[in-house]
């Protein structure tokens, strides 16, 4: 059987609270707190969830960008935060991530060809000579054209700076690419295209993502496998045909709900949740999406569900969902 790229076992990440003069700490941040999931070589995992549901932590944190509290993370069946020095350094080439805000990644005084094609420098991976021929390439495959390596990023689109972000991961040959809401911020038709190139560039890398959006529908276009988080906490978990068939937690169920539906006919039935989504650092005690739920019970109240299968690869921490 094959092993997954990456493992992540009871992930925790849990930020200070700090008050006082002397800066003490008075509590915690729970932003994430508990997850698990594998990703399978060559598949996309999608996790989604509201602002505030720690996703985006997960996924930093993945990369050593800010230090877990607790728990293992796996490449390969390497513990990431046991590989230190040298050893890290040659992995962190292999793991790249593309973040929401391309321009806030790139130096306006560089200009885009240089700003591509120094993380070959800094890890070794090519020759000074070789460099151009490098990043024209890979420009290419992601879309752009050989007069933009010497271009400033104030020159480029919204959707073209994205591109210039995968380019600058992709540049380095990773297996495995974490992109934190890539095509959030851009026109629905630049979403497609950007998609189509995450897609294309699967095919042809062989790359693994790890998806990371609060936007269902585009979810649903590109991932294999979906993780719903909520609150810092994995909710539910499943094949992304059996979760958007059949949803089992209410949050799930809810968020769907908001998807749009290509049919007018087949409208969903909208829910919608009362309340916003409660402080990590201060969460409801039991099952913490209770204080949002109209089908909430005392037991819902007092005790925290279990994430367990229901069935076919299908998880779920609800009390409500009877296996």
């Amino acid at each position: 059987m094959t092993e997954p790229l990456l493992e992540v076992r009871h992930l925790k990440k849990y930020f200070p609270i700090k008050s006082g003069l002397l800066q003490r700490t008075t509590g915690q941040i729970k932003a994430v707190d508990d997850i698990n999931l594998k990703i399978m070589p060559g598949d996309t995992f999608g996790l989604v969830g509201e602002s505030g549901s720690g996703k985006s932590t997960v996924g930093r944190t993945i990369v050593r960008l800010t230090d877990k509290t607790e728990g293992e993370v796996l490449f390969k069946g390497t513990d990431l935060y046991k590989v230190q020095g040298e050893d890290l350094r040659k992995l962190r080439p292999r793991i790249q991530m593309i973040f929401q805000d391309p321009y806030g990644s790139l130096n306006p005084r560089i200009r885009v060809g240089d700003a591509i094609g120094e993380a070959l420098l800094d890890h070794g991976l090519a020759a000074k000579e070789e460099i151009r021929e490098r990043v024209l390439e890979v420009l290419g495959a992601c879309g752009l054209s050989s007069y933009h390596i010497d271009r400033y990023p104030h020159e480029f689109s919204g959707g073209q700076r994205q591109r210039i972000g995968i380019a600058r991961a992709l540049i380095l040959n990773p297996e495995l690419m974490i992109a934190d809401e890539p095509v959030s911020a851009l026109d629905v038709s630049i979403q497609a295209q950007i998609i189509n190139l995450f897609r294309k560039l699967q095919e042809t890398q062989g790359l693994t993502y790890l998806f990371i959006s609060h936007d269902l529908s585009v979810v649903e276009h590109l991932c294999s496998q979906v993780g719903v988080m909520y609150l810092g906490g994995m909710v539910e978990m499943a094949s992304r045909d059996e979760l958007f068939l059949h949803p089992l937690h209410p949050y799930t169920k809810a968020l769907l709900s908001a998807v749009p539906v290509p049919i007018p006919r087949l409208k969903r039935e909208r829910i919608i949740l009362k309340g916003d989504i409660p402080s990590p650092a201060n969460p409801p005690s039991g099952c913490k999406f209770h204080t949002r739920c109209p089908f909430a019970t005392a037991e819902c109240r007092e005790k925290i569900p279990e994430f367990r299968d229901a069935g076919g690869g299908h998880f779920v921490a609800c009390h409500l969902v009877v296996q």
